[in-house]
């Protein structure tokens, strides 16, 4: 099923692509050169047989992480294990150059980002919130903007496991054929969810799966230097939303 389907629904990303998948998070977010939303999440696995402890969490069981990277549409852009954010960090998925938010005349250009929470550190293509702490007006405006984007994702598990019942109850398989099955329920996913079309009785909280504690390493310069920029881009003339004040 993964090998029949993926190459249509799940393929590798061209420029072209990143950018149509950019336009459509404009459009449906207010959250310009963004490419996707990303989180992590553990599967729960039974204890296989003959196994140690190579599966064992720090929530004190056995799981394994699926990353994911979701477009505006809750569709799954690329799933992995373990790698998906290092190709990130690594700039390995074909990401075009960003363009300019307008912000001033000059017209900065600004990398195309991903969205993700505070478990991922910030990098050329990882945006993450301001931390929750003697906050602005202008940082609440900024995280307010960025969840907005980034309950794509949320949205996404949500669906995934409210359509596929088998992630509400530890997998009782063994981890390589579970692999196979959390693979097939997530290109079956993005196969079906353009014909579903958006169901908003799936939020966030009914996802049974749990969150990744945290993923990344340290938050590079330049990273924090993109974040500071769409924080002054969303309150800017041009970037600002008439209602966002009310939000936060």
């Amino acid at each position: 099923m993964w090998a029949c389907l993926q190459p249509v629904f799940m393929a590798e990303k061209n420029e072209e692509d990143w950018l149509s998948i950019a336009d459509e998070f404009n459009h449906r977010t207010n959250f310009p050169n963004c490419i996707g939303a990303v989180d992590g999440k553990h599967i729960r696995r039974c204890k296989p047989d003959g196994s140690g402890s190579e599966f064992f969490n720090y929530k004190s069981y056995f799981s394994t992480v699926l990353m994911a990277l979701v477009d505006a549409d809750y569709k799954f852009i690329a799933i992995e294990q373990s790698h998906l954010y290092k190709r990130l960090e690594r700039n390995e998925l074909t990401i075009p150059k960003g363009g300019p938010l307008r912000l001033d005349e000059n017209g900065e250009h600004v990398p195309l980002v991903t969205v993700g929470d505070e478990g991922f550190a910030l990098s050329q293509h990882v945006l993450g919130p301001h931390p929750h702490r003697n906050l602005s007006t202008a940082k609440r405006i900024s995280n307010y903007r960025l969840t907005t984007a980034r309950r794509t994702v949320e949205c996404a598990f949500g669906i995934l496991c409210n359509k596929w019942r088998v992630f509400h109850r530890a997998f009782v398989l063994h981890p390589d054929f579970a692999d196979i099955v959390v693979k097939a329920c997530c290109v079956l996913h993005s196969y079906v969810q353009p014909r579903d079309g958006v169901r908003f009785e799936d939020t966030p909280h009914e996802c049974p799966l749990e969150n990744i504690e945290s993923f990344g390493t340290r938050s590079t310069a330049r990273g924090t230097g993109v974040r500071e920029y769409f924080t002054k881009y969303f309150i800017c003339s041009q970037g600002c939303l008439p209602w966002q004040y009310g939000k936060v």
